[in-house]
């Protein structure tokens, strides 16, 4: 097996056991979930003092 795809880097594996840990790997992979959907962002429902106006009129609300 010259070109595998999965190669032990140290010490010695079986077939048996490439075979096992390979079907190990596909069989998660394909239990992966999909990618997730780009949802659009919401606005924090918090707000950040230092972007706030200094001064607001005392007759405003926020």
């Amino acid at each position: 097996m010259d070109n595998a795809e999965i190669r032990v880097e140290k010490g010695h594996a079986e077939p048996e056991e490439v075979a096992a840990i390979t079907a190990v790997l596909l069989a998660r992979a394909a239990a992966a979930p999909a990618a997730p959907v780009h949802r659009a962002r919401r606005r924090a429902g918090w707000r950040r003092l230092e972007r706030e106006p200094g001064f607001r009129a005392p007759h405003s609300w926020h």
